[in-house]
């Protein structure tokens, strides 16, 4: 899947009382459509993450379509479970949203429980490279504090 920007940077921003934020431009801008539409997905406890809809509908497409390869040839019988279980995360994972004015979000209900801030309290608003993360503050101090010692071998391996 090629990217159309390489996204970065760390800013904080305030969460207003009606649970909206104001993304940098240029951030807001590489994730958003024509249309000023995105893709808001649920990424880990405290992180919600803005995808170019593009990208996420393409890469979505492409994996819901092996599965469903997968359930029509008989290969996923014996992981019922584990269909229903990822059938219950597509169902509340994602949601596509507009961004106002070109670069405000509002955080949809259901996203905002599990952001885990509260009106009126900071989020850190962070370029994730492919897409732009929005973070609870104290769970993207505990990310740091658990990645940041990796920071050199992630990045050679990656680049080697």
């Amino acid at each position: 899947m090629p990217i159309e920007n390489f996204i970065t940077g760390e800013i904080k921003r305030t969460l207003d009382e009606r649970f909206r934020v104001t993304l940098p431009a240029e951030m807001a801008e590489a994730v958003a459509d024509d249309a000023g539409e995105v893709i808001v997905t649920k990424e880990r406890y405290g992180c919600l993450g803005l995808w170019r809809a593009s990208q996420w509908d393409k890469k979505q497409q492409q994996d819901v379509a092996l599965i469903k390869q997968k359930i029509d040839s008989g290969r996923m019988e014996q992981r019922w479970g584990d269909v229903q279980r990822l059938g219950r995360m597509l169902s509340t994972r994602s949601r596509t949203v507009q961004l106002k004015n070109r670069s405000r979000l509002l955080v949809p209900e259901g996203f905002r429980e599990f952001l885990d801030v509260k009106a009126g309290s900071d989020v850190m608003v962070i370029g994730a490279v492919i897409c732009i993360e929005i973070w609870n503050p104290k769970a993207w101090l505990e990310i740091l504090k658990q990645e940041m010692p990796e920071f050199g071998s992630l990045l050679n391996d990656l680049s080697g």
